[in-house]
């Protein structure tokens, strides 16, 4: 049988590595030469024998573990592995940069909130400045605003002057 599956696989190796061993028919049961033929086994043969679908035959090499085991699979594994690694980091890249959207976006809403807060304790700063809100207030503690304008007092040395506006 193996010197079957050797010349078998002499005319097309690719297209014969794929085949399934016992979808193939072995030497014993090879049909005899055309003379040597009965009617009966002539019409036996010539009935299509049931062909698997490409799809199905390629599940079950997979299902099976035929496939790891071929050269072009066992070839290819530092490849394979790579693929893998990369497909982590491109995953674990999607994580990150999820993450510091996150937080970019939390930063934004506090950034708001503080710069409502400054606008706001800013115009109650200068509300509460006024000239007539800090009368009000001095009035309740018993100051009073003076009538008298104010006036510039110079000191050089020995004299001292005073100006008036």
């Amino acid at each position: 049988m193996s010197e079957y599956r050797a010349n078998k696989m002499k005319g097309d190796q690719a297209g014969n590595e794929w085949q399934d061993i016992s979808y193939t028919t072995h030497p014993a049961e090879e049909p005899a030469p055309e003379s040597e033929k009965t009617e009966p086994e002539s019409k036996q043969a010539a009935k299509p024998a049931k062909k698997l679908h490409k799809g199905r035959k390629r599940v079950q090499e997979v299902l099976g573990g035929d496939y790891l085991s071929k050269n072009s699979v066992v070839n290819n594994v530092p490849f394979l592995i790579y693929l893998g690694i990369l497909t982590l980091l491109y995953i674990s890249n999607t994580y990150n940069t999820d993450r510091m959207y996150k937080q970019i976006e939390t930063t934004k809403t506090q950034l708001k909130e503080l710069r409502f807060e400054y606008i706001t304790a800013r115009s109650s700063l200068m509300f509460e400045s006024k000239q007539s809100e800090l009368n009000k207030r001095t009035q309740a503690i018993g100051l009073k605003e003076t009538i008298i304008p104010p006036f510039k007092i110079f000191y050089s040395g020995d004299s001292i002057q005073i100006a008036n506006r």
